[in-house]
């Protein structure tokens, strides 16, 4: 059975992911889905996917905007495009998605189960199940638009479904994990994602235990007309009275809550410093020579291993290293220009070495695939001492040299400027695609 894993509220953003970065973001997706597979199985992959932080700093070192709402959708999108037709071969099926197509999934999971002989009728069914508590058994404002589902060959499965309030402008993402979920309606969540909303109504909480069975009582003693004629005469029979104070409830454990800030800047409270300067440092020690020689890639520098020791992390860290998932937004910055914008011939590069390190791994040689875990391994290592330039510093040093790196927003194409220009008199190394 499965459990919620944990929630996250995201500020609300319009918009689309352009077409530039989209096919990007599945490139990347799906490699990084295939790497961590490969390293720990896909298991692991699923149980990340449950976890709101790790989420987030996913979306955020594939360019996403690093704190709204636009991740969840993006991360699903990226995945369900970038698999394609090699999640069959990994084992993974990514299926649903936003608006029209969440209300697909069961058929999906359906064709899935044709396909895997797994059991696609049950699997459609926990689909509807956790559709219904996110929107019916929990009441918290916010109305269901996106629900995806990922089901393994092994028949294990992670739903992540987000939900929108119009009024605060924000957006609460829920996670669920099929691995050690006792019930559907009492306590199951991996995570929810979200800001406090004031009172709510949850009836998956274990003290709503009385609730749920006495509403099915009422139903079954009186039907849906009794019900509706008791709510009526309570209507009329109510008088005002004096509250009394509820008798305090116990303790709960915490699920995974992550909550993002409304605005778009990074600021130095949302990195953890020496995180950053343990990948700078341990890109330095490793690159650019040595490091392009090792995985022969060609034209591999220092740049783009900075960008890969972060995403050395996604596939390798643990979920407590996943606290300030605005880091990973500096790795290829963010479509809307923040931290920067996106450095397309980074990004590429970035793609290119962990494609060549997953295809040759693939043929049973992970001597590429090792080389960036070791890449996180110094990084870990060397932030216990590293230093570096400060947050704000780092940003404006990219913002800086945007343009060299093919730097590009939902705006634009970043600008050369004249000091820039006498700086770096070659400025754009190799053409950009998209």
């Amino acid at each position: 059975m499965a459990k919620r894993a944990g929630r996250a509220d995201l500020p609300l953003h319009n918009g689309r992911v352009p077409g530039w970065l989209a096919q990007r973001m599945a490139r990347l997706g799906a490699v990084v889905a295939e790497a961590i597979i490969h390293h720990y199985g896909r298991d692991e992959f699923l149980r990340r996917m449950a976890h709101p932080f790790w989420f987030q700093s996913f979306g955020a070192v594939m360019g996403m905007d690093w704190h709204s709402s636009g991740i969840t959708t993006s991360v699903m999108g990226a995945l369900k495009r970038g698999l394609g037709d090699q999640g069959a071969a990994l084992g993974i099926h990514v299926c649903g998605g936003r608006g029209s197509h969440s209300r697909r999934t069961p058929q999906e999971l359906l064709a899935v189960g044709d396909r895997t002989g797994l059991d696609g009728a049950a699997l459609a069914r926990a689909s509807r199940l956790v559709a219904k508590v996110d929107s019916a058994a929990v009441q918290d404002g916010f109305d269901l638009y996106l629900h995806g589902f990922i089901v393994s060959d092994d028949g294990c499965w992670v739903v992540v479904q987000q939900g929108m309030n119009g009024d605060s402008r924000m957006a609460r993402r829920y996670h669920w994990l099929s691995e050690d979920l006792t019930s559907f309606v009492e306590a199951p969540h991996a995570a929810i994602d979200g800001q406090t909303q004031g009172r709510i109504i949850n009836l998956t909480d274990h003290r709503a235990a009385a609730s749920r069975h006495g509403q099915l009582d009422l139903l079954h003693d009186l039907g849906p007309d009794g019900i509706l004629r008791e709510m009526a005469a309570i209507d009329r029979a109510a008088v005002p009275a004096v509250a009394t104070a509820a008798p305090p409830c116990p303790d709960q454990p915490m699920l995974p809550h992550l909550v993002m800030p409304a605005r778009h800047d990074v600021r130095p409270e949302d990195v953890v410093s020496r995180r950053l300067h343990g990948a700078l440092a341990a890109a330095a020690s490793n690159g650019p020579a040595d490091f392009a020689e090792l995985l022969l890639v060609p034209g591999v520098g220092a740049r783009t291993v900075r960008s890969l020791a972060l995403v050395a992390e996604v596939v390798h860290g643990a979920p407590c290293r996943f606290t300030d998932p605005a880091r990973f937004s500096l790795a290829h910055g963010g479509k809307d220009g923040a931290p920067f914008p996106v450095p397309l011939t980074v990004y590429d590069q970035t793609i290119t070495v962990l494609k060549a390190a997953v295809s040759t791994a693939r043929l049973g040689n992970d001597e590429r695939l090792d080389a960036i875990r070791r890449l996180d391994e110094q990084a870990r290592r060397l932030e216990r001492h590293a230093t570096g330039p400060s947050v704000d510093a780092f940003i404006a040093e990219e913002r800086r040299r945007s343009a060299s790196y093919g730097g590009r927003t939902v705006f634009g194409r970043s600008a050369v400027t004249d000091a820039q220009a006498e700086h770096d008199p070659t400025p754009q190394q190799e053409p950009i695609h998209g």
